[in-house]
């Protein structure tokens, strides 16, 4: 199926650009959510006018993320959480848990989608998480789990 990008989609495509994705991917994810318009002659021609302001608009939204970036830069985190004796979790630290602690310490929301830990958090220790802020705006920030009994 082919269709228009609205936005800069990393590892598919640029804005105002013509692909050819899976039906479902088209239909369930980027029209969904407002990201590709089905590839219409209207359409096309739509999309070429409208290009300029998708442009600006991404944009904004990378400089937003570039503001966002310098505030999360080279920071750790510390999240506590309840451990047994081989300091293994009862469960994991979710990505959610992370969002919520960006937004309680440094006052930025960050959709828990876009947090993607490097790998699964499940004992205490120290984590490299990759917070994706853009398509072209990554960030690399450090989430350390310590024991909630001993934690100060």
């Amino acid at each position: 199926m082919k269709v228009i990008l609205l936005e800069n989609i990393r590892k598919i495509g640029s804005i105002g650009e013509i692909i050819d994705v899976k039906r479902g991917f088209a239909r369930n994810f980027l029209i969904s959510k407002k990201k590709a318009l089905f590839a219409s002659k209207t359409n096309i021609k739509e999309v070429e006018i409208i290009k300029q302001k998708l442009n600006k608009k991404d944009l904004e939204k990378k400089k937003e993320a570039k503001s966002v970036q310098e505030k999360i830069k080279n920071k750790v985190f510390e999240i506590k959480k309840l451990s047994t004796e081989n300091k293994e979790l009862y469960g994991s630290v979710k990505p959610t848990e992370i969002s919520k602690i960006l937004e309680d310490i440094e006052k930025i929301k960050i959709n828990p989608s876009l947090i993607q830990p490097v790998k699964e958090i499940k004992s205490l220790g120290d984590y490299k998480v990759m917070v994706n802020l853009h398509s072209e705006v990554q960030e690399q920030i450090i989430v350390k789990v310590v024991p909630q009994e001993e934690a100060k």
